[in-house]
């Protein structure tokens, strides 16, 4: 339940999908990706495109701040009930982990991490007040987790090295994750095969 969008809303659900798919993701150089993978030693000498991937990492990080403020906002609306509330909170801190590693690399690349905005500026843009019920936060949290496992799954194949491509895997596994139980929790049907990466 990374962001609390309207599901009708193409442009708020294809936000992480379009940072990380096409040219902005093939743009990360080496350095960004090792550093990602832990590999910082190796990521020294590569420094051609520090600035791009301060700026693509800082729109990554500023989209997990979004998703942990939007779980925030689902706690503090008293929608959720308490099973749920429990899930809701493990999936924030995932995101939370996500961001720690985002800033770390930022740091580690000598930029500086965009800032966390209030959680009143994150009600606003995430249009929170539509939230009317459990289940309406269960149905747009279940469309955003899609899109985030397609975004995270898009972004491997623009690695030649698989020790790159694990990163984006590992954040997508998360994602899948929080997909697959929230549509357990919505009674759904299991999902068609090949329905991640699409």
């Amino acid at each position: 339940m990374p962001f609390l969008f309207q599901v009708n809303d193409p442009a708020a659900n294809n936000t992480r999908r379009s940072f990380l798919r096409g040219t902005t993701v093939a743009a990360l150089s080496t350095g960004a990706v090792l550093l990602l993978a832990g590999r910082g030693a190796d990521a020294a000498g590569s420094k051609a495109d520090v600035a791009s991937d301060v700026g693509i990492l800082n729109v990554a990080l500023g989209l997990e701040h979004e998703g942990i403020n939007a779980y925030t906002l689902g706690a503090k609306s008293g929608l959720l009930q308490k099973p749920v509330l429990d899930i809701a909170l493990k999936f924030q801190d995932d995101h939370k982990a996500h961001r720690d590693l985002l800033i770390a690399t930022i740091h580690k690349l000598g930029g500086q991490a965009v800032e966390e905005r209030t959680l009143d500026a994150y009600a606003k843009a995430l249009n929170a007040g539509q939230l009317k019920s459990q289940e309406d936060v269960l149905r747009l949290a279940l469309g955003l987790e899609l899109g985030a496992t397609n975004a995270y799954l898009g972004v491997i194949p623009a690695f030649k090295d698989h020790s790159f491509a694990k990163v984006a895997a590992r954040l997508a596994a998360d994602e899948v994750a929080h997909w697959a139980v929230l549509n357990n929790a919505l009674g759904l049907p299991l999902p068609k095969a090949m329905t991640f990466g699409a």
